[in-house]
C-alpha cells in the first residue's frame, strides 16, 4: 500500500515536469510566431478583444452577474485596445498600460469575491476566467518579445536623438544587446540549461 502511494507522488512529479516543459515549449513557439508576424498578431489580438467585449455584453444580457464586474471587464478591454495603437511597443510607465494592469487586477478581485459567495459550477468559473480575464492579457504578454527585433522607426526618433549624438541605426544595434522579453528569457534558458551539440571535427 505504501509503495503505491510513493509511486503516485513520483508519477505526479514526472507529469508536472512534462506539463511544465510542454507549456514552456508552447510559449516559446508562440513568441517565435509573434516575432515573425507582428501585423497579423495585432489583428488577432484586436479580434480577441472584440470577442471578449461581445462575451461581456452577452453576460450582461443573459446572465445575472454583478454590473461592476461587467463594467470593469469592458473598461479593461477598451484599455487593451488602446495598447494596440503602438503595437508591438509597450511603455510600462504609460498611463494606459498602468490603467490596464489596474483594471485587470480589479476585475480579478471582483470575480474572486463574487464566485466565493455565489456558487457556480467549476466549468463556468473557469470559462469566465479563461475567456473574460486571461485570453487578451496572455496574448499581450506573449507579444512583449515582439519589439526586440523590430527595426527603428520614426516613433523612436525622440529617445534616440536624446542619446549621445550617435545616429539612429548605430544606437539601435548598440541597444540590441539588452533584451528582456519573454523570447530572450526562453533563449537564455535554452542556452544555459540544455546541453549543446558539439560538431565533431573529422
Amino acid at each position: 500500500m505504501w509503495f503505491m502511494y510513493i509511486l503516485s507522488w513520483l508519477a505526479l512529479a514526472i507529469q508536472t515536469s512534462f506539463v511544465t516543459l510542454s507549456i514552456a515549449a508552447g510559449l516559446y513557439y508562440l513568441a517565435e510566431l509573434v516575432e515573425e508576424y507582428t501585423v497579423i498578431t495585432a489583428k488577432v489580438i484586436k479580434y480577441m478583444i472584440f470577442l471578449t467585449i461581445g462575451v461581456f455584453l452577452g453576460l450582461l444580457v443573459f446572465e445575472d452577474l454583478p454590473l461592476s464586474m461587467i463594467i470593469t471587464g469592458l473598461a479593461a478591454n477598451i484599455s487593451y485596445f488602446i495598447q494596440l495603437r503602438n503595437f508591438p511597443y509597450f511603455a510600462v510607465t504609460a498611463p494606459p498600460f498602468i490603467i490596464a494592469v489596474g483594471l485587470l487586477l480589479l476585475n480579478h478581485y471582483l470575480a474572486f469575491s463574487y464566485f466565493a459567495t455565489v456558487w457556480h459550477p467549476f466549468s463556468e468559473v473557469l470559462a469566465y476566467f479563461t475567456i473574460c480575464l486571461w485570453l487578451v492579457p496572455f496574448a499581450l504578454f506573449v507579444s512583449l518579445s515582439a519589439n526586440e527585433y523590430v527595426l527603428p522607426t520614426t516613433t523612436e526618433t525622440r529617445p534616440l536623438q536624446e542619446s549621445d549624438g550617435t545616429d539612429v541605426v548605430s544606437h539601435y544595434f548598440n541597444r540590441r544587446g539588452k533584451k528582456y522579453g519573454l523570447l530572450s528569457f526562453f533563449k537564455y534558458a535554452q542556452e544555459s540549461l540544455l546541453p549543446q551539440r558539439i560538431k565533431k571535427q573529422y
